[in-house]
């Protein structure tokens, strides 16, 4: 039997952009890591959630982190993203 298909491929829901976007599943444990990646640039992004969330929660949290993170390399941020100076990092979305 082949291995289960974890990824999805297609243009990002709700995105409005039409940027392609690849997720990529892991399941660990009672969590699954969900891996978003913007076709055009290989900027990937990942997140983890329980496993029992449903498959669009996930991918919009990732695509969230991904949205962000596209911006903050647009505008060429490098502040710390929280906000604080705990240096913890962690993205608030």
């Amino acid at each position: 039997m082949p291995p289960e298909d974890h990824s999805g491929r297609g243009k990002a829901p709700g995105s409005g952009t039409g940027r392609e976007v690849i997720f990529e599943y892991v399941p660990v444990g009672a969590s699954v890591k969900i891996s978003a990646i913007d076709v055009e640039t290989g900027t990937e992004v990942s997140v983890v959630g329980p496993a029992t969330a449903s498959r669009m929660e996930l991918e919009r949290v990732a695509l969230g982190k991904l949205r962000y993170m596209l911006q903050k390399k647009v505008s060429g941020d490098t502040e710390n993203p929280s906000g604080s100076d705990d240096r913890q990092g962690g993205i608030l979305i």
